[in-house]
């Protein structure tokens, strides 16, 4: 089980894999975040890379955002179209930076609990850490909700909820 925020789908679509393909890259830059004007260039709803098979794309942001999914894919052909194979996690940085506070709150939790006798301090600790990561998760499946909503449109998906 991965301890980060995270959620996996498969998708059935009628398309063929060049369309699903061709669909993803007509929406999708590859860009150069050093390269300030090709940042600027609009038109485009995802960055990432779309191979032969597979795909990696997070939606296009005016500002930072540290809960942001990245998607990866892989597309599978079937006699009648093809069959995506979707996973929602977060950026390597951004899951670095969870398990680094998980880490110094559980660590402050410990010694507040153990080593000073501050169960109240221990309690706090805790505390922070749980609101950590509910935060993380809530603010993660809000921008799943987003990103999928843009994704199943460029494919003409309906879903039912």
């Amino acid at each position: 089980m991965n301890p980060f925020p995270n959620h996996s789908e498969v998708l059935v679509s009628a398309l063929s894999k060049n369309e699903v393909e061709g669909r993803l890259s007509a929406v999708t830059k590859d860009i150069n975040f050093l390269d300030y004007e090709e940042r600027l260039q609009k038109g485009f709803q995802f960055n990432g890379k779309v191979e032969k098979e597979s795909f990696r794309l997070s939606l296009v942001v005016d500002k930072p955002d540290s809960f942001l999914p990245l998607i990866l894919g892989k597309i599978e052909a079937t006699p009648k179209g093809c069959i995506l194979f979707l996973q929602y996690r977060l950026f390597p940085s951004s899951a670095f930076f969870l398990g680094f506070w998980t880490v110094i709150t559980l660590t402050l939790a410990v010694f507040f609990g153990f080593v000073s006798q501050k169960p109240i301090y221990a309690g706090l600790s805790i505390l922070a850490c749980i609101g950590n990561y509910y935060f993380a998760w809530n603010y993660f499946k809000r921008k799943i909700k987003l990103s999928k909503g843009i994704f199943h449109e460029i494919l003409n998906i309906k879903v039912m909820d």
